[in-house]
């Protein structure tokens, strides 16, 4: 049985991916110039590197921390919702649009990073998870 919906959250998987990819290409050559020893770097965390490296080879990083955060609750709903025979229509549309919205949060974090923009993609993602949750919960009452 086809279940569209999950295509979304494959394609954000996808992108957390290109996320990681681009956060190796660009922190592991700044790590590189620094030349920081290796006992230095013993018991490290990427947050660790805030304020050694430049904050715009920071910004990938934060924004793939951020890709493991809320995005966790798009793939229980997409797949709550595809279980229950919901993943077409407008809650498909909406899945999509959370896609969408979430790479555009990522590209700007990544390249530009002002916050009253960042906010705002953050602001109207969550409300299309807030809706799709609401759209799940229905189902799930429903059966």
């Amino acid at each position: 049985m086809p279940m569209p919906i999950l295509a979304p959250a494959a394609a954000l998987v996808l992108w957390s991916m290109v996320m990681l990819c681009w956060v190796a290409a660009t922190r592991l050559p700044a790590l590189a110039k620094l030349k920081i020893p290796p006992e230095r770097t013993v018991g490290g965390r990427g947050s660790d590197l805030d304020g050694v490296l430049p904050r715009e080879i920071q910004w990938k990083a934060h924004n793939y921390n951020h890709l493991m955060e809320q995005p966790t609750l798009f793939y229980a709903v997409v797949i709550i919702l595809a279980l229950l025979g919901h993943g077409a229509g407008m809650n498909l549309w909406l899945a999509w649009a959370y896609l969408a919205l979430r790479i555009a949060h990522s590209l700007w974090q990544a390249i530009i990073n002002t916050i009253p923009v960042r906010v705002s993609l953050f602001t109207l993602s969550s409300i299309v998870l807030l809706i799709l949750s609401i759209n799940a919960l229905r189902a799930a009452l429903a059966v």
